[in-house]
């Protein structure tokens, strides 16, 4: 089950540099220019041990007054859905603002729990200055500096305190397969395709999360759970917002599952939107399948097929290792392909290399190609072994560690996948100290 947090507020208010602090990446563009949010920004982080998502929801629209405001208004409108808990932040150095009004009077219409922030409270004397804010209508403030981090674990103590452990499912023990990507792919046709051919295949599967449907489909020698989404929710004027609303509906999906099937329009190619949900799954450490839908709407020349594979992989690299199936879902062409393609890929996620074979087999490749020497220090690797884990991990233990460089972690990962069939799996490669 997953916690998702929303930070919420008008531009320039500090989200994306809170939403920096929390994930500790620096994938948010920091930028004083209101509404320089573009992307919409999904981190992991925990306080605690408690593990949750973050998700910067920024300020996109530019343009007149009412347009920015009203993007902003429908951000939060989506957040409030989605998320567990809201996180609504205000500028102390600037004071209230219409605007913040505004948002103030929408959370306090959602039953969903929301904590009033107030950022760059960077000196006692501007303590003073927040006051103003309880005119929102809210029982406390939380008044912290994003920028330098001070009253943030105040904040997460309360925080956290909403959310849920991660209780285990009662859920048979067979992969659970999402079909993800941008609205109007074919996820929901994929998955009725698959189900209609025998509606008794399909078990409804109850007391499972709110969020994600999980549907059995035990036919044709495949026994799977499928993440249904519930799809797109039909809300008005979500165009300019359809980026944020696949991201947010993405994420749980992701999370609850093994393996991720990700879904492109043949007609429009691969979008800035495909390669951010890909990138969820791979951060996620998911097993990933990309499947084409449309295709039979392409015209074919002699290679068109391998072109629209490139210009995938070329986007998608350097983690280019992944399957890719064209289908035509309402031709039911490959649709069973697609669920070869996840069995193989789950089968690859679960597999346990035994260290007497990485030792056998990868060692003396390593000891025959050392990382280049730095300063003329010498990096040897002297054992190899595979973590217990649900998904692919492999320590490499030597000398010096901190000397391996980024292209050799790459060359030895391209080597672990000649060895053995680590199609569409990320693998998590460390370099530890004997």
């Amino acid at each position: 089950m997953s916690n998702i947090i929303a930070i919420v507020g008008r531009p320039n208010v500090g989200k994306s540099t809170l939403f920096n602090r929390l994930t500790g990446e620096r994938d948010a563009i920091v930028d004083p220019t209101s509404g320089v949010t573009r992307d919409r920004h999904y981190g992991r982080s925990d306080w605690n041990g408690t593990a949750f998502s973050v998700i910067d929801t920024g300020g996109i629209v530019t343009g007149s007054d009412d347009v920015f405001e009203e993007a902003i208004i429908r951000q939060v409108e989506l957040a409030m859905d989605e998320a567990d808990v809201i996180l609504f932040m205000v500028d102390a150095k600037e004071g209230l603002s219409p605007l913040d009004e505004d948002v103030a009077h929408m959370i306090r219409r959602t039953p969903k729990k929301s904590f009033l922030v107030a950022n760059k409270v960077d000196s006692g004397g501007r303590s003073a200055d927040v006051a103003e804010f309880y005119a929102l209508g809210f029982e406390k403030i939380f008044e912290i500096s994003a920028i330098n981090g001070s009253g943030t674990g105040d904040l997460l103590d309360e925080v956290v305190k909403e959310l849920t452990a991660d209780a285990p499912e009662e859920l048979p023990d067979i992969p659970k397969v999402a079909f993800v990507g941008r609205p109007n792919v074919g996820k929901s046709s994929m998955i009725n395709a698959l189900l209609g051919d025998d509606r008794n295949i399909v078990t409804p599967i109850p007391g499972t999360t709110r969020d994600s449907i999980y549907t059995r489909y035990n036919s044709f020698g495949f026994d799977f759970l499928l993440v249904d989404t519930a799809g797109l929710r039909k809300k008005g004027k979500v165009s300019e917002n359809i980026e944020f609303y696949s991201v947010m509906r993405s994420v749980r999906a992701i999370e609850n599952s093994d393996i991720c099937v990700l879904m492109l329009d043949a007609t429009q190619g691969i979008e800035s939107q495909d390669i951010n949900i890909f990138s969820l799954a791979q951060k996620n450490h998911k097993g990933i399948v990309i499947v084409v839908n449309k295709w039979d709407l392409v015209e074919k020349g002699n290679n068109t097929h391998k072109d629209f594979e490139q210009v995938i992989k070329n986007k998608i690299a350097p983690f280019t290792d992944v399957p890719i199936i064209f289908t035509s879902v309402i031709n039911k062409q490959r649709i069973h392909k697609t669920l070869e393609a996840v069995s193989q890929v789950h089968k690859a996620r679960s597999q346990s290399i035994p260290t007497r074979k990485l030792m056998d087999d990868i060692l003396p490749i390593l000891q025959d190609n050392p990382p280049p020497a730095i300063k003329g220090k010498y990096v040897k690797v002297k054992y190899i072994t595979q973590l217990k884990l649900a998904y692919p991990v492999f320590v490499f233990f030597c000398n010096m560690p901190q000397y391996v460089q980024e292209p050799y972690r790459r060359y030895v990962e391209n080597r672990l996948r000649e060895r053995y069939n680590f199609t569409g799996v990320p693998l998590e490669i460390y370099f530890r100290q004997k």
